[in-house]
């Protein structure tokens, strides 16, 4: 299982990232995003915290472990900004959390987030057609999510995005050790999308792509 959308205790997850990645690695996890929420007040901090955790998780144990963010509820004249800072130190994954049925995310901010060039956009659930085509120009990547509530909007990203010929991944948005996700569970959330299981099959390899991609050697 690849699960690129993870929260630990450096916003509102429940665990350490060493705990996290623990309990996912014996879940029978091989790669973990660690995006914990972040804005102009802490992003420096959470990711300087989460990348000397994942140095020790990833020389130590076989799992690996990828330190990012996930931007978080802010004006989107700021996400531009704070995706090229989260880069510049040193965050491998950029999350942006994206419009969804069930939060009070501000108008504009899936598009803001395409065009910053992050690297998923999370639980999109209000995406328009026209950003799901900017997304497929842009190679961002749409999330299909196991997050309770979020998931409601699951159906809607999956028809868009076959639509627009974006690509879609699957993660769990986890902030506790019971969200963690295995890959059946997985494909059933898929299903429940709506995708067939060949379309399931291309949605995990685009999690592959994506890992190969952020160059974490």
């Amino acid at each position: 299982m690849i699960d690129l959308h993870t929260h630990t205790l450096f916003s509102d997850g429940a665990l350490l990232p060493c705990e996290l990645a623990r309990r996912a690695e014996a879940k029978g996890y091989r790669v973990i995003g660690i995006t914990d929420h972040v804005d102009s007040s802490n992003i420096e901090f959470v990711i300087n915290g989460l990348s000397k955790a994942c140095k020790d998780i990833n020389k130590y144990w076989k799992i690996r472990a990828i330190p990012g963010v996930e931007i978080t509820h802010m004006p989107v004249e700021c996400i531009k900004g704070a995706v090229k800072i989260a880069r510049a130190k040193g965050a491998r994954l950029v999350v942006v959390h994206g419009e969804t049925p069930v939060e009070c995310v501000i108008r504009g901010t899936n598009k803001a987030g395409i065009l910053a060039g992050a690297d998923i956009l999370a639980h999109p659930g209000k995406i328009s057609l026209e950003d799901a085509r900017l997304a497929a120009k842009k190679d961002v990547h749409l999330e299909i999510t196991a997050r309770k509530g979020h998931s409601l909007g699951n159906k809607h990203v999956a028809a868009i995005a076959k639509k627009a010929g974006a690509k879609v991944v699957i993660d769990s948005d986890s902030h506790e050790p019971g969200d963690l996700i295995t890959k059946d569970f997985a494909e059933k959330v898929l299903s429940a999308a709506g995708l067939s299981r060949k379309e399931s099959r291309e949605v995990f390899r685009n999690s592959e792509r994506l890992v190969s991609r952020l160059n974490l050697t």
